[in-house]
């Protein structure tokens, strides 16, 4: 299998069919579903995990927004975090002391608790993986999911294509970029990390009447598009030249040679809304940018770009692989 996700139909025949069944489970696990809701009375549970693997520095800030992110998708409260640390072979104690100090100052701002996980130095890792299942909660029948989208309605996304994916490669590759773009368009890069939460985004958009809302993460916004698609049973179209797309991104996916619609984007949010106005103005009131980059139809998946209309196939893996293959191979090739 390649590196990435595996593919929805390994999971349908492979993963799905050994989950079991339980009446009070009211959302469950399935392509393009990143939560599990379980009933709990007057309010619900919802739950997910998240691990991050493609990143190397601020893996505790990452860590905690992926997975809340998740979460702020279905409209829901962050309440607990559960974080499974594994650290590389010869890491030092300064390294987990900086994961986990970034870690509690991102879940201090969400108003969450880190409470427990495992830590541990895992043989054969060149690098710290961390795995963060987080916990919410939201009343019944006062969430969204993945699945809601219905044909006519318009899809909305917040912020911008590809700020965690910018931020990663600005980071973890500072002084290649420096040497290519300059120090200015790096500094600016590397703070869309300040930005990758959605927990706003979420609560202004449920608020606004949002149908079904989804994080673009491993992918970006073209698996993103498709995977909410393909959990409510519809189609969609993407405008692709309506997608925003920073200076920075554009920069930096061009030194490279990826496309930053198919970049892990954590920070840009995906609504499905019939009221597009009232969800942007929402989102605009809440301190959030956001534009209409597409609608969901009957059937059938589309990228839309001026007269031209084409089968909408997200990459076989996140551009971040590719631009993270590239940048070590010229590193080993000095």
């Amino acid at each position: 299998m390649r590196v990435g996700k595996v593919p929805p139909e390994l999971l349908e025949r492979l993963v799905y069919p050994h989950l079991g069944r339980r009446p009070d489970v009211l959302v469950r696990a399935r392509v393009g579903e990143d939560c599990a809701v379980v009933d709990f009375g007057e309010w619900v549970c919802v739950l997910t995990t998240d691990p991050i693997t493609g990143a190397v520095r601020h893996l505790g800030r990452i860590a905690v927004y992926v997975a809340t992110n998740d979460l702020a998708a279905t409209g829901a409260e962050p309440v607990a975090l559960l974080m499974d640390v594994l650290l590389r072979e010869g890491a030092g104690e300064d390294e987990l002391r900086e994961l986990m100090e970034e870690a509690g100052q991102a879940a201090a701002e969400l108003g969450a608790e880190i409470v427990g996980g495992h830590t541990e130095v895992t043989a054969g890792l060149d690098r710290t993986l961390v795995v963060t299942t987080a916990v919410g909660r939201a009343r019944k029948g006062a969430f969204v999911t993945s699945s809601g989208a219905r044909p006519g309605d318009f899809l909305v996304l917040t912020k911008a294509a590809g700020l965690e994916g910018t931020a990663i490669l600005a980071t973890d590759f500072q002084e290649y970029f420096e040497r290519r773009l300059g120090d200015a368009v790096v500094a600016r890069a590397q703070r869309f990390l300040d930005e990758i939460s959605v927990v706003r985004d979420g609560q202004a958009a449920v608020g606004a009447g949002a149908h079904a809302m989804h994080d673009a993460t491993e992918g970006g916004v073209l698996a993103a598009a498709v995977e909410m698609a393909t959990a409510a049973g519809v189609g969609v179209e993407l405008y692709v030249d309506h997608v925003p797309v920073r200076p920075e991104t554009e920069a930096i996916c061009s030194a490279v040679g990826v496309d930053p619609l198919g970049l892990v984007s954590s920070g840009a949010l995906l609504v499905a809304t019939p009221v597009p106005d009232r969800t942007i103005g929402a989102l605009e009131e809440a301190g959030v940018p956001a534009a209409v980059v597409g609608r969901f139809v009957e059937e059938g998946r589309w990228k839309v770009a001026g007269c031209r209309r084409e089968p909408l196939d997200p990459y076989p893996v996140d551009e971040l692989w590719r631009a993270l293959e590239r940048l070590e191979g010229e590193a080993e090739g000095r």
